[in-house]
Formats: C-alpha cells, sequence, structure tokens
C-alpha cells in the first residue's frame, strides 16, 4: 500500500541520516568528514575554501543501500522491485536537502574569504517531503518482462525516480482489521476544532464522537530559586477530551 511505501521511504532516510551523522561526529571508525571537499570551489557568491566537517553523505547513502536493500536483493518479485524504488527514493531525499554553510573571515567580518562546508538540514524536512511524496504516491503494476513499473491506471503520469509507487490499495483504516494490522479509530482521541486529518470529523470517519469531561493536572506559577531550583504548584482544570465512536456494527464486537 502506499502506507507501505512511505515506511521503506522513511526508515531508509532514517538510516541514511544516522550514518552520516555519526560519520562526521567521529563516532564510527570506517568514515570521517567528506574527504572530497577540500581545496577551492565556487557558488553564486564567488570563489570559497572547503574547511570545517562536510558531511559524508556519500558514505550514508551507501551504507543505507548495502545495509537496507540486502534483504530485498535476495528475491526477484513485484514486492522487492517495489521496496527498492522505495528505498532509493528515501536515501535521495536526505541528499537534496544538502546545505551550504559558511563563515566569513576579514577586516570587521566582510566576506573577503570563506570557509564553507556541506551539512544536512533538520531531518524533519525530509520527513515533510517524503509525506507530500506519500500524498502523490502513484499506483503501479509490473511490466511483462518483469524488470519494471507501468502505471495502473493510464490517465495518470509515469513514476519517476523521485516518487513513491505502490501495488495495492490501502485498506479502510477506520475499522478494526487485524489481518491487515488496522486497529481502527475507535476510541482515539481527536481535535474538535482541527479540520485536518486530527479533526473528529476525518479520524472518527462520519461515526461521531464521545465527549468526556476529565481533570487534568499541570506544573502553574513555576519560580527560579537561588540557586539552582525551579519550583512549580500543581494546577488542575477541567478540559474536554473527545473520542471517535465505535462502528455500530456486530462483526467490529467479534474483531475485538
Amino acid at each position: 500500500s502506499r502506507e507501505a511505501a512511505f515506511v521503506y521511504a522513511i526508515s531508509s532516510a532514517g538510516v541514511v541520516y544516522a550514518i552520516t551523522r555519526a560519520c562526521s561526529q567521529g563516532d564510527l571508525k570506517a568514515c570521517s568528514c567528506d574527504p572530497l571537499k577540500r581545496g577551492r570551489s565556487k557558488d553564486e557568491r564567488g570563489e570559497f575554501d572547503w574547511g570545517g566537517c562536510s558531511d559524508n553523505i556519500n558514505y550514508g547513502i551507501r551504507f543505507a543501500k548495502a545495509f537496507v536493500d540486502a534483504k530485498e536483493k535476495k528475491v526477484k518479485d513485484a514486492r522487492a522491485l517495489m521496496n527498492l524504488h522505495n528505498n532509493r527514493c528515501g536515501r535521495m531525499a536526505v541528499k537534496r536537502f544538502l546545505k551550504l554553510e559558511c563563515k566569513c573571515h576579514g577586516v570587521s567580518g566582510s566576506c573577503t574569504l570563506r570557509t564553507c562546508w556541506l551539512a544536512m538540514s533538520d531531518f524533519r524536512k525530509t520527513g515533510d517531503y517524503l509525506r507530500k511524496k506519500y500524498n502523490g504516491a502513484i499506483q503501479v503494476t509490473m511490466n511483462q518482462d518483469g524488470t519494471g513499473f507501468t502505471v495502473a491506471n493510464k490517465n495518470f503520469r509515469k513514476p519517476t525516480k523521485t516518487d513513491l509507487v505502490y501495488f495495492e490499495n490501502s485498506p479502510d483504516y477506520c475499522v478494526m482489521d487485524k489481518s491487515a494490522g488496522s486497529l481502527g479509530t475507535a476510541g482515539r482521541v481527536c481535535n474538535k476544532m482541527s479540520r485536518g486529518t486530527d479533526g473528529c470529523e476525518v479520524m472518527c470517519c462520519g461515526r461521531g464522537y464521545d465527549t468526556t469531561r476529565v481533570t487534568r493536572v499541570t506544573k502553574c506559577e513555576c519560580k527560579f530559586h537561588w540557586c539552582c531550583a525551579v519550583r512549580c504548584k500543581e494546577c488542575e482544570d477541567a478540559v474536554d477530551v473527545h473520542t471517535c465512536k465505535a462502528p455500530k456494527r456486530a462483526e467490529w464486537l467479534d474483531q475485538t
């Protein structure tokens, strides 16, 4: 499903990010900063010297490819081909957000000379990017010789190397389905004021929601005492908690 496509992509991206960061921090003996970023180079602002510690993203990608793809390369079927494609999307998503960071040198901070290095952006950017790719994931089928994909619906465009792909439609996540791994949304806390996926209207799948008044204890009136402690009072306030109603179906009771 498209959810599986996203999970494979974000997991592969996470391995790239973690290994690359570990290289830069000196936590791994097998790698360090990017050895290719030496000497002089240029960008739209002019020339600069490579310095500092550029993130060794290529090592992280090679490691993730060997480690994460190993299971999929043992078999040659449609699912393995799909997973390999989505793994690659995840790896490339991290590299997409490399940024050039620089430090200026010169009189009074003037940029007569710059020292720069490549650094990964916050992983949130990669996650947001892959979330958009999840929303636009393309349903595909295997081609006749089993070496690639064709679109399941000819009205849609062909997937590129940056598109997530999937074979099967998603199950109905509104109700519990143990065979599909869906726990349903009955009993889930929802946001009454939101119109997004966390809102009661969407999350509860039109079944409505129950409202319960609960007492919440929070820290309040915190004060700093010299030296060195922060002391707070405990405040109680009543809040409404909204939870999704269960489906009105007899089989739902059997499944639980």
